[in-house]
């Protein structure tokens, strides 16, 4: 077949199988025990799935009951003071259930709960977990085992917690062992006696190194090296040609120190990751304590909203029987002949609008210009608070009743001690002196890297490693050792290295300069701030000053309006009866009366809530309801260490060098009520140069009323009676509650550690 035949058959046979084959789709593969059994074959690559993740549920989530409404009223009272309710809430708040910021009213945290995140919410663990954040990275080491020194400025934000920042400072050890042959050939003539043409060796070293960083910034390195080395080379005893033994052992021990001289030198600049991290850990504390805070004032001001849902409901109620007595004189009268049927159907309705309205102060009501939450709705929002279960079969009732005592704050007292104990002020503080602290960092880098550094090495060589079997001392007619360990104890062999590197920043100093222009204006700008702060500061205290007297008048006011709604529905009440007023005029004086009745309670609730928010604002809420927070238990280990270290220190003596480095960051604890407190280096108020004066007590003023409250006894939910005059109440004189969260202990007269509300 010629060559053209060839490749015809070629074509054909292409074409045969194109048309053989069609258009028909690829076939699967045949398996040989394939059984048709494909239960485990996905034909997605995604799909939601349940997490394996078993954790014990609350009892107050499983025991929940169903909720109270208009037709479930399957309860029985349960009789709260506001210091039960802290008390709980503080014990049940490992997720701390409040947000951020220092606005009056906060926002129910339930649906903040349920779709965030931990990160997003403060808890008892959040101190615990900052401290004892650490970087990714570990302590890196170069191939001789030194420490490599630090490069580049320091952040706050890149360092973890004290731990952290201190095991920088560790010593870490390092070793390593490895084995290398060599098989190669040489340019060499085939006789010759110095390198063999065929050469082959056997190459082993073992190392182990322990490097520390120092508080100066050095590095100090102790080495220890064992070296191993065989080859082909003839080895010829009695002559000079070629080597003397086979194989050698090579030990070295090494001592080597290496210091910068200008950038990263002295412990100013090392201690300061030190330092961030331990400001780091005072952030995470301050916004502890003011989620702490915020929590305690979203108890007080839900239960005193509960209080006065459940006047409301009262009043509410009130207003209703007496539409419902007026109704029913009107049907007599028109039974009698003396009244009208418009006027039996205008008292029916009013009977009716104050049931709607009873029924939107039971429950609540999501129409507009109506109470949302009611008596039930406000009472499942404080125990949401307070971290127990929505319904239990009791409804929780305020029994403590609010202060109608006049306060009076000295203003100036009052922004000094906010401006130093405000934990937003603190916090801010505190940012301010991490942004020195980087701005000295970033200062430093300028220099020039100058290091410097001493190595000495004592050297052992011999042809073993340690006793060999021949006798002691060098080979013979030889000074070439016999054991390598023993030429090293010897001491015969010592080495000694200096060397002085020197790297400048790039010329120009583009980005270290940058660097310094960054760290400055961060600084100025959280200076700004802070002042912005400050001011805001004061502005906040002055509005709720102000607030703070206008319900207190509020109240004096709205008592005077509701006596004379008193009287004028006693007054329309009797001529109606004898017949000289008409219907309407009876059951608008009702609700007038109604109406100015819950002004007087929402308005003395919010008076007894604007002295809660002025000690909010000026730092002292936590104070004034006794609660301390304090650090948790440690293990028994721990106080045992610590008491070790510290007999260490006092039998050690002291080397006072006038200065610290760095400098001071803090003026030591939080103070209350102490003398001596400098704010910003400056005198902002006190009798002597330097010093505030603090009263034994709050510095607030008790005041007795103007006008005596005389004319009528508000009704309380128990229908008992008090007169609403300007008497101290159990809130201001009896100590609030002293229980901390979990990892925190309460200091204080009640502090107790055991919660009969969550088995």
């Amino acid at each position: 077949m010629n060559r053209t035949q060839y490749q015809y058959a070629v074509y054909l046979q292409i074409a045969l199988l194109v048309v053989a084959t069609g258009c028909r789709t690829p076939t699967q593969p045949f398996y040989l025990h394939e059984d048709g059994d494909l239960s485990h074959y996905l034909d997605t690559a995604t799909a939601i799935e349940y997490p394996d993740v078993e954790l014990p549920k609350l009892e107050d989530v499983l025991q929940a009951k169903a909720p109270l409404t208009v037709d479930n009223h399957e309860y029985e009272f349960w009789d709260v003071t506001l210091e039960e309710c802290v008390s709980i809430a503080l014990n049940n708040s490992k997720i701390l259930r409040t947000v951020s910021g220092t606005a009056q009213q906060r926002q129910n945290t339930a649906a903040q709960i349920l779709s965030g995140s931990p990160d997003g919410l403060g808890s008892t663990y959040d101190p615990a977990i900052q401290s004892s954040t650490t970087q990714s990275l570990p302590l890196t080491i170069d191939s001789d085992g030194n420490r490599t020194l630090p490069r580049g400025a320091i952040r706050a934000s890149q360092v973890g917690g004290v731990e952290d920042a201190l095991a920088e400072f560790d010593a870490q050890m390092s070793s390593f062992l490895s084995y290398d042959t060599t098989d190669r050939p040489r340019n060499v003539g085939a006789n010759n006696g110095f390198s063999a043409q065929q050469f082959r060796a056997w190459d082993s070293t073992q190392q182990l190194a322990l490097s520390k960083r120092l508080a100066t910034g050095g590095v100090a390195t102790l080495r220890e090296q064992i070296i191993y080395s065989r080859n082909n080379i003839p080895a010829n005893l009695t002559s000079n040609a070629g080597r003397l033994v086979p194989s050698d052992y090579t030990v070295v021990l090494e001592a080597e120190v290496q210091h910068p001289l200008m950038r990263n030198r002295g412990t100013m600049v090392n201690r300061v990751p030190v330092v961030l991290a331990s400001l780091n850990e005072d952030s995470s504390l301050t916004e502890f304590e003011a989620l702490v805070r915020n929590l305690v004032a979203d108890v007080e001001n839900a239960y005193w909203e509960l209080y006065c849902a459940y006047r409301n409901v009262e009043t509410t109620q009130i207003a209703r029987d007496s539409a419902q007595a007026t109704a029913r004189f009107a049907q007599l009268n028109l039974e009698s002949g003396s009244g009208t049927a418009q006027d039996v159907a205008q008292a029916e309705e009013q009977f009716f609008a104050f049931s709607a309205q009873l029924t939107t102060a039971l429950a609540g009501t999501n129409v507009p210009g109506n109470d949302p939450f009611g008596v039930y709705g406000r009472e499942r929002e404080l125990r949401n608070l307070m971290g127990i279960a929505s319904t239990d079969g009791r409804l929780a009732r305020p029994i403590d009743e609010p202060s109608l005592a006049a306060v009076k704050f000295d203003w100036h007292e009052l922004t000094t001690e906010a401006l130093y104990r405000s934990p937003e002020l603190r916090a801010q503080k505190i940012r301010i002196k991490q942004r020195e602290l980087e701005c000295l960092v970033a200062k430093n880098q300028m220099l020039p890297d100058l290091n410097l550094s001493f190595s000495a090495r004592w050297v052992g060589v011999g042809d073993t490693l340690g006793p060999s079997d021949r006798d002691g001392g060098n080979l013979p007619g030889n000074n070439f050792p016999n054991s390598a360990l023993a030429d090293l104890t010897g001491g015969d062999h010592t080495e000694v290295g200096a060397r002085l590197e020197f790297t400048p920043p790039a010329v120009g100093s583009r980005r270290e300069k940058a660097r310094v222009r960054n760290a400055q204006l961060q600084l100025r700008r959280e200076e700004a701030f802070l002042q912005e702060k400050e001011l805001a500061m004061v502005h906040q205290l002055s509005d709720a000053v102000g607030k703070l007297q206008v319900h207190y008048d509020l109240i004096h006011n709205s008592f005077q309006r509701w006596a004379a709604a008193e009287r004028e529905v006693r007054a329309r009440l009797a001529e109606y009866e004898g017949g000289r007023s008409p219907v309407n005029v009876v059951l608008q004086s009702q609700q007038r009366r109604a109406l100015a009745q819950i002004e007087y309670y929402r308005s003395l609730c919010e008076y007894n809530k604007s002295i809660a928010y002025v000690h909010y604002l000026k730092g002292t809420l936590l104070d004034y309801n006794n609660i301390t927070l304090s650090e948790g238990p440690w293990v028994d280990k721990a106080y045992w260490d610590a008491l070790e270290r510290a007999r260490e220190r006092d039998a050690s003596y002291y080397l006072n060098y006038g200065y610290t480095r760095p400098g001071v960051v803090r003026q030591g604890p939080v103070k209350t009520n102490v003398n001596n407190v400098m704010i910003d280096n400056e005198t902002v108020m006190g009798d002597e140069v330097g010093e505030i004066y603090y009263e034994d007590a709050m510095p607030m003023e008790v005041v007795p009323g103007d006008v005596e409250f005389n004319s009528i006894n508000p009704p309380l939910s128990n229908n008992s009676a008090v007169s609403p005059g300007p008497t101290t109440s159990a809130m201001d004189s009896k100590k609030r509650s002293v229980i901390a969260p979990a990892s925190y202990q309460a200091v204080g007269e009640n502090a107790s550690s055991s919660n009969p509300y969550r088995g």
